[in-house]
């Protein structure tokens, strides 16, 4: 007796509409991965940002932002070092020269903290200002009486506002711990600077506004400097360091209303 051939059954296989449905989810479920696991495999994205050119060391990972970090700190010491003396003697007013000498102090300290930490993490320093400092100490150089007041202050004080933003970040991001100390004693340092500037009465706050929007660098030629402050700067709280920079300094002096101004009997 032969066998009949069964009759197809409708509906089975891979085009029968629950073999549809079937491979409908795995192509949506293949999709959705795909995308995650090529999205984390490239570069730019993920701990792969965090971890560029990171080296382990002894104190925790060291990254490229550390570094940089590491050699900004000791290129402000070789131009701000001579800028300080410089301000020691060239000052008109007693602020001008507080500011000077705690620029002295401030950067000798933290030469000496940097030095250390680069030894510790093998790390090569700079023995010599960048060409924008050293036109920074030129403008400087050349400047006389009131207009070498103006122009310290202002060239000084825009480029801490701009290194105060890069320890922040350095501080806030850094998982090594001596970068942590340095950026802790930068941070102190650089606001502390920040204020005696200040206190000269000769910071141009409109000027500083838009060159650090604009991210510009501090003007080489800026306009004719005023005969002084323009008004009697309240005396600025000086900053009080920590006992781990283990050097005194004097309070900030504010310059003195200039003679005929406003309110002078």
């Amino acid at each position: 007796m032969r066998s009949r051939k069964r009759p197809p059954i409708n509906g089975r296989g891979i085009f029968s509409g629950t073999g549809i449905i079937v491979t409908g989810l795995m192509a949506t479920l293949l999709a959705m991965i795909f995308p995650i696991w090529s999205y984390a495999d490239r570069s730019g994205t993920g701990l792969d940002v965090l971890n560029a050119d990171t080296v382990s060391t002894g104190y925790g990972p060291l990254s490229a932002l550390d570094r940089d970090f590491i050699t900004k700190v000791r290129l402000a010491g070789l131009w701000e070092l001579p800028a300080g003396r410089q301000a020691r003697q060239k000052g008109t007013t007693p602020a001008v020269r507080t500011a000077g000498e705690h620029l002295i102090e401030g950067h000798a300290f933290l030469d000496e903290r940097v030095r250390d930490v680069a030894a510790k993490l093998s790390l090569q320093l700079p023995n010599e200002p960048s060409e924008q400092q050293q036109e920074w100490l030129a403008t400087l150089n050349a400047a006389q009486g009131v207009e070498y007041d103006s122009r310290f202050a202002n060239i000084l004080r825009l480029a801490h506002g701009k290194v105060f933003s890069v320890v922040a970040q350095v501080r806030a991001s850094t998982r090594n711990s001596l970068v942590r100390g340095l950026a802790d004693d930068a941070n102190t340092t650089v606001l502390d600077h920040i204020t005696v500037l200040e206190a000269t009465g000769y910071v141009d706050y409109d000027a500083l506004a838009r060159d650090m929007v604009a991210d510009s660098t501090p003007p080489l030629t800026p306009p004719p400097a005023p005969p002084g402050p323009t008004s009697d700067p309240a005396p600025a709280v000086p900053m009080t360091p920590p006992p781990s920079p283990g050097y005194t300094l004097p309070s900030a002096a504010s310059s003195p209303r200039p003679e005929g101004g406003s309110g002078d009997s």
